[in-house]
């Protein structure tokens, strides 16, 4: 989708707001849509952003997913966001608050904005980056995210573990995205 490597190469989100409580930057979802719209429409494409809620395990997650749309072709990146309760927050607030952050970052995995960009570790580390003027050579037009790794696969796989097959479950690793909790206690069994 060389569209895609277009607005990539295109968007630029700075860190305008500022956390006075931890005294940092950041950038939110909604600065990620201001800035990408004019470069969709330039382009021709189209952004949506849909969430549904996921157990794992005993934990509720906002899973979001960003998928972008250029004629009949369509790329897509989940974010999640644990759902947990806030001090002083309704169930209401702690969605919308969990829905920002897994929408920001599926947005950060799908147009490659890197969250460390003016955080304070890295002030004094300029890295210069050269614009692409052409997409890479390797480039796949088909290429899409794997798919998520549901409850059932997992459990499939803790099976397969427990059976001593642990050949079969690296290999079925390679086809889904897993959550960090997912490939933390697979590889932790697997080795």
């Amino acid at each position: 989708m060389t569209e895609l490597i277009k607005i990539q190469n295109e968007l630029k989100v700075p860190k305008g707001n500022l956390n006075k409580f931890g005294n940092y930057k950041y950038r939110s979802a909604e600065d990620i849509l201001e800035a990408v719209k004019p470069i969709l429409f330039k382009h021709g494409a189209l952004l949506t952003l849909t969430d549904s809620i996921e157990a794992i395990g005993s934990k509720l997650f906002l899973k979001s997913i960003a998928s972008l749309w250029v004629g009949e072709a369509n790329i897509f990146v989940t974010g999640f966001a644990e759902l947990s309760e806030h001090k002083g927050m309704s169930a209401e607030q702690t969605t919308g608050t969990a829905s920002s952050y897994a929408r920001k970052y599926a947005l950060n995995g799908l147009f490659l904005i890197d969250e460390t960009e003016q955080d304070a570790d890295n002030d004094n580390k300029k890295v210069e980056v050269k614009p692409m003027t052409e997409p890479p050579k390797h480039f796949s037009a088909t290429a899409t995210e794997l798919p998520p790794l549901s409850d059932k696969a997992f459990a499939a796989m803790l099976d397969a573990i427990a059976k001593g097959e642990k050949d079969k479950v690296k290999l079925a690793m390679a086809k889904y995205t897993l959550l960090k909790p997912q490939l933390d206690e697979l590889t932790k069994l697997l080795n």
